[in-house]
């Protein structure tokens, strides 16, 4: 299906200054896979969640469709057969897999008896992870995308526009047009060691090389309204390996992680990971029942389902590494890693695997067995060696979290944008923002105090 938009004005449709017509498409499939991913690669904060191959297999495996509350409404911007603008636009009658959350909102709505549903969401299903929504060519053309979507919803009687995790470039397109801009914290590390002076690194290894090694588990082998934080330590180089990274964190997080790692090692459990087109499909297997085990013990049936991760698989296999903790020659857990390699994001997925990554992103987790600290071990501790060892830039933990900060993951803004049509409504959630913004920045303060990093 296809409608078409208006961008300012009625009638055909277009653009003051141009021939631009809007387009809304009721599947990610009727966008040019091409066309997508070379606009994609020209933003400032591409991430493969975004990519065409990744919404297509939420669509085409069942995942995010209408019939679980996803129902698309990709805004596309075009000038002739050109591709100049695109948001991953859903209307949805629920506010579940968004990790932003107005429940509260709807909940207001329904005491007075106006409908929040449907609303409709830029976002990536499931996915909290801060990137680039709006797709587009420049900023006037940001602009005009994020205009021509409020404009669309309030003709169709949507109540609300909600873009999630959205880059610097997002955020100050829906500045400039006055949407509510609401923040939450994230947390993640960086690969660049803080500068401490002029103490070696080994100085500060409170064990021998012997005992360093016996603590530290092996790497696996290989098959603005709120102030946002500043750098996290400092400009500095990038970490050489684990107990280079370990060296650099105040003694207690340092004697921690060193006593979770060897409780792991000890119980008997090593690692191994696989990337890309290495990652067989008993891997993908036995991760998707660690995955689900994952949901099931939480009462709930997973998001994603086997068939999105074959889509991944087949379509954009190296955007994902793969661990598993093995003991006694058996699969025990897994933890699945995404891999970003902007500034090349736009190449196809065989691309991928000739840049070096400079981002990674903690996903989905799951266990069959209990082991103390094995959580840690696969969700941290081995991701962040593999950042260490590959030169990766980054490593974003996900929503929430502050026990991240002991594994030096550090806290950070994330922000959405948001355009409630109406009134009342909008004005109430103004000065609700206001003050939950208050408190955010307060937040944010309070645990920059609380660094993991060795002081001086």
């Amino acid at each position: 299906m296809q409608a078409r938009a208006t961008v300012g004005g009625t009638g055909e449709r277009m653009a003051e200054e141009a021939a631009i017509i809007a387009r809304v498409l009721a599947s990610p499939l009727d966008v040019d896979a091409a066309a997508w991913n070379a606009l994609l690669a020209r933003q400032s904060h591409p991430t493969p969640f975004l990519r065409y191959e990744y919404l297509a297999a939420l669509h085409e495996s069942g995942s995010a469709t209408p019939r679980t509350g996803w129902a698309p409404r990709f805004m596309t911007l075009w000038e002739g057969d050109i591709l100049v603008g695109a948001c991953p636009l859903y209307l949805k009658n629920h506010s579940y897999g968004e990790y932003v959350f107005d429940w509260a909102w709807a909940s207001a709505y329904e005491q007075h008896d106006v409908p929040y549903y449907p609303k409709a969401v830029i976002a990536v299903p499931f996915t909290p992870v801060p990137g680039t929504r709006l797709l587009a060519r420049d900023d006037e053309t940001r602009a005009l995308l994020l205009r021509a979507v409020c404009q669309w919803c309030d003709e169709e009687n949507v109540s609300s526009v909600h873009m999630l995790f959205a880059s610097d470039a997002d955020v100050m397109a829906s500045a400039q047009q006055e949407l509510m801009l609401r923040h939450t914290v994230q947390f993640h590390w960086t690969n660049q060691a803080p500068d401490t002076g002029n103490v070696a690194p080994a100085a500060l290894h409170a064990d021998s090389e012997a005992a360093s090694s016996a603590t530290s588990a092996p790497l696996a082998t290989a098959a603005a309204t709120v102030t946002a934080p500043s750098a996290p330590h400092g400009p500095g180089r990038p970490f050489t390996s684990f107990d280079d990274f370990l060296a650099s964190l105040n003694q207690d997080k340092r004697k921690k992680i060193r006593q979770e790692r060897r409780r792991v090692a000890e119980a008997g459990v090593r690692f191994r990971w696989s990337r890309g087109t290495d990652i067989t499909a008993a891997d993908w297997d036995f991760f998707y029942r660690c995955y689900e085990r994952t949901y099931l013990e939480h009462g709930n049936p997973p998001y994603l389902t086997r068939d999105f991760f074959a889509r991944m698989a087949a379509h954009l296999p190296q955007a994902w590494l793969l661990f598993i903790a093995e003991r006694d020659g058996q699969p025990i857990a897994s933890s699945l890693i995404a891999i970003s390699d902007h500034p090349s994001s736009g190449g196809t997925p065989n691309d991928l695997a000739d840049t070096a990554p400079i981002a990674a992103y903690g996903r989905y987790w799951g266990a069959l067995e209990r082991v103390d600290c094995l959580h840690f071990e696969a969700c941290y501790y081995q991701p962040l060696q593999w950042c260490i060892e590959h030169g990766v830039q980054r490593f974003e933990g996900g929503a929430q979290g502050e026990h991240k900060m002991a594994r030096a993951l550090l806290p950070v803004q994330a922000t959405s944008a948001h355009w409630l049509a109406h009134p009342a409504f909008a004005e109430a959630v103004e000065r609700f923002l206001a003050r939950e913004t208050k408190g955010i920045q307060g937040y944010l303060n309070e645990l920059q105090e609380r660094s993991p990093f060795r002081q001086g």
